[in-house]
């Protein structure tokens, strides 16, 4: 049983239930992460804004979703690997892409130098070197799209620490657990 419960739109308050129905009219359906969220409209607000304004970045869909994947699989949370394998799918990525994106090795060498970093970004907790950054730019990443991977790492962040917490049901299919390389 979750932690924290998704908000019913019944149960919602003003804020929240404006919140919901905006995203059921988006999504045709409201995520648990999102109804969770929403306990705090600030903090679901905070997310899909932040979401938003990131999608609109240079960053295409497919290397977004394979980033939210290594971070995920780093940061073992089951709802958001479930979450974007299925996203993940839609953005074009076959299966096998997407068990290569949750182990941060992809044959795609800028792909990989962007993952690479990303994972190093989530287990120095932020601490990495000019050759981190320079190793980016030899893959032909401009520094606006080194800050959108830096962006996108702190968003799944905060979206696979917030699952962690709630520990939300997951309401994706389910995705199974990595075998040992």
């Amino acid at each position: 049983m979750s932690r924290l419960q998704p908000v019913t739109r019944n149960a919602a308050t003003p804020a929240a239930a404006e919140l919901l129905d905006a995203v059921s009219k988006k999504l045709g359906s409201i995520p648990n992460l999102i109804a969770t969220m929403a306990h705090s409209p600030a903090v679901a607000r905070g997310y899909l804004d932040f979401s938003q304004a990131l999608s609109t970045g240079t960053l295409p869909a497919r290397l977004r979703e394979q980033l939210a994947l290594a971070v995920g699989e780093a940061n073992t949370c089951q709802y958001c690997v479930a979450a974007h394998t299925f996203l993940g799918r839609r953005a074009g990525l076959s299966e096998h892409e997407t068990r290569d994106a949750r182990r941060g090795v992809v044959p795609d060498k800028k792909e990989h130098a962007a993952l690479a970093f990303a994972k190093e970004l989530v287990e120095s907790r932020g601490h990495v070197g000019d050759e981190q950054v320079q190793q980016l730019r030899l893959a032909g990443y401009t520094d606006g799209e080194i800050a959108e991977i830096v962006a996108h790492v702190a968003l799944n962040v905060f979206t696979n620490y917030f699952n962690l917490v709630a520990d939300t049901e997951l309401d994706f299919p389910a995705v199974p657990e990595l075998a040992a390389a």
